[in-house]
């Protein structure tokens, strides 16, 4: 089969390539919080949040904790806490050039994602961040999202990619350990690979929170 000649696109050529969206595609965005998506937002306990600096360069950061660890403050507001990191703050670096962000929710076991995008500020409200504490401590700081688009996403990605399949699952064996990568990565006599495992592990027992 001869692959398809390489040509610059614009709006037009793009869709009469892929033709319309289906009715789905077309009408489900909300501009709100609805019930389903209040609900899926609950339930959740891992999202993705894209952001672009000033200039254009995108990042994608995840964020995880406990199912409802995202406060939903009303059906236009989320609030997502900011549990210890790495410290390198490339979102909120990015937050203050441009508040655009998009987020993607996933559910464990579900195939389908809520997407939400809006605008982002950061927040250290007290009383804000004292509901977002868990295990007694609370986030240094917060995001403030203003939800301007909301839409389920179908399955097939996740379908195809067999996320939740166990016999998908990547084994220990399949890569090195986070430790011995990061130390051929940073490739310094100051960080040699059973120095890089000991500081990896002492990051999870101790500053998960």
């Amino acid at each position: 089969m001869k692959a398809p000649t390489s040509q610059p696109f614009d709006a037009a050529s793009l869709r009469a390539l892929y033709g319309e969206p289906s009715i789905f595609g077309a009408r489900k965005v909300m501009d709100r919080l609805d019930v389903h998506a209040r609900r899926f937002v609950s339930l959740s306990p891992f999202l993705c949040i894209s952001s672009a600096a000033g200039d254009g360069r995108a990042d994608v950061s995840p964020r995880g904790d406990a199912p409802g660890f995202v406060y939903v403050l009303d059906d236009r507001t989320l609030v997502i806490p900011d549990r210890p990191g790495n410290n390198r703050l490339d979102t909120m670096h990015n937050l203050l050039g441009n508040p655009h962000v998009g987020l993607l929710f996933l559910l464990p076991g579900r195939d389908e994602i809520l997407r939400v995008n809006g605008t982002a500020t950061i927040a250290r409200e007290p009383e804000l961040l004292e509901r977002l504490a868990a295990h007694g401590k609370l986030p240094r700081a917060a995001l403030r999202v203003r939800v301007a688009e909301v839409f389920l996403h179908c399955g097939k990605a996740i379908k195809r990619a067999r996320l939740w399949d166990p016999n998908s699952f990547v084994g220990d064996d399949a890569l090195p350990s986070l430790g011995r990568m990061l130390a051929d990565q940073i490739a310094t006599a100051e960080l040699p690979p059973d120095e890089a495992e000991r500081r990896v592990a002492e990051s999870y027992r101790t500053r998960m929170y």
